[in-house]
């Protein structure tokens, strides 16, 4: 069984300790019964997500939404899914009979940034990500989102055949971010690129890289056997390796090395030119990266989960919010342990809030 204890904000780890305010489901079993086992435990605030303001969707999107408007595009997805991540598409509907609301809803609760699309929703945040290898492996990021997710973060703990994961969610997804118990560890920032599609969204398949991968190098070719439905950079670290994996329809590039960083602009020379960012959300992931960069050339190799909180805590890198739900704002920031199989969070403003943490 996983376990959680929280620890002061500042502080080292085993000071202070107090109980987790973030919900651990427990999804082990078949494909069904783990869905259905996250869709029980979080029955109440999922059927209470959906029933505000259709998930969110209607403050973010400039036109009016619901199932009957979707459903075309939900069936697509469903599809899709299917077809490519079966064992996934089972989960969904068991995470649908959990929790008492339809599948066309919990497919929707997978797919909600796809329903939003990228053209009407220009981004200023969405995540600052990076890994590094050597004595003391670690993936780090904020987590930038609109809508005002931090009050619907859970962890999920998974088995999945030999393996089991920590897994970051938000509002009922099966996959955002997290660590496995073979040593990979996974994160994301959102680019924009391309003809986003029905097909699995980046979160599935990053669900499904924790479920089936053991190193970088198989998630990198698990990645490139998939037909996913929007664009992203996904970062990857185990013991020995660190990577990033930009996609762009079914363009795919990797830069590897002993540390990477990413935040929202493509780096890799074949698809900065397909980038389609705004330009000012462009500059202020280029001051982020660059602030980034330079915090982690002064972090000792050897730094605790604290002080990669620090780094993620401080301006540009943290978002701060401005009280527009439209807007991304920092949400969270996690600190992966791969070597350990440890996830570290800091629910809402990193800079206010304390880290619970989590093993398997």
């Amino acid at each position: 069984m996983a376990r959680g204890v929280g620890h002061p904000a500042g502080g080292e780890e085993g000071q202070g300790a107090r109980l987790v305010t973030i919900p651990l489901v427990r999804a082990h079993g078949d494909a069904f019964a783990r869905g259905r086992a996250h869709g029980e435990a979080l029955r109440k605030e999922l059927r209470a997500f959906l029933s505000d303001r259709f998930a969110r969707l209607n403050a973010l999107s400039p036109d009016p939404l619901d199932l009957d408007v979707l459903r075309p595009d939900l069936t697509e997805y469903a599809r899709a899914i299917d077809a490519q991540l079966p064992d996934l598409a089972e989960e969904i509907r068991g995470l649908a009979d959990g929790a008492g609301i339809s599948h066309d809803e919990a497919v929707l609760l997978q797919m909600r940034r796809e329903v939003l699309g990228y053209r009407k929703l220009p981004t200023m945040g969405d995540c600052t990500t990076y890994a590094r290898t050597g004595s003391e492996p670690v993936l780090a990021q904020t987590v930038d989102l609109n809508g005002d997710l931090d009050d619907h973060i859970a962890v999920l703990d998974v088995r999945v055949g030999p393996r089991r994961s920590l897994v970051l969610s938000f509002g009922g997804l099966l996959g955002y971010l997290g660590v496995n118990s073979a040593g990979l560890a996974v994160g994301l920032n959102l680019v924009l690129a391309g003809e986003w599609r029905h097909g699995p969204s980046p979160y599935l398949a990053i669900r499904h890289l924790l479920d089936t991968c053991d190193s970088v190098t198989e998630a990198v070719d698990a990645v490139r056997d998939l037909r996913l439905a929007s664009s992203r950079s996904l970062t990857l670290c185990d013991r020995e390796t660190a990577a990033w994996v930009e996609i762009a329809d079914d363009d795919l590039r990797v830069s590897t090395g002993a540390e990477v960083a990413h935040t929202n602009h493509f780096l890799h020379p074949d698809l900065v030119p397909r980038d389609e960012l705004t330009v000012f959300a462009r500059n202020f992931s280029v001051r982020r990266l660059a602030a980034c960069e330079e915090r982690l050339a002064v972090l000792p190799a050897r730094a605790s989960t604290e002080d990669h909180f620090a780094l993620l805590s401080r301006d540009p890198v943290r978002v701060a919010g401005d009280g527009d739900i439209r807007r991304d704002r920092t949400v969270a920031a996690v600190v992966l342990r791969p070597d350990r199989g440890e996830l570290h969070v800091r629910p809402g403003d990193p800079a206010a809030s304390s880290t619970e943490s989590f093993a398997l």
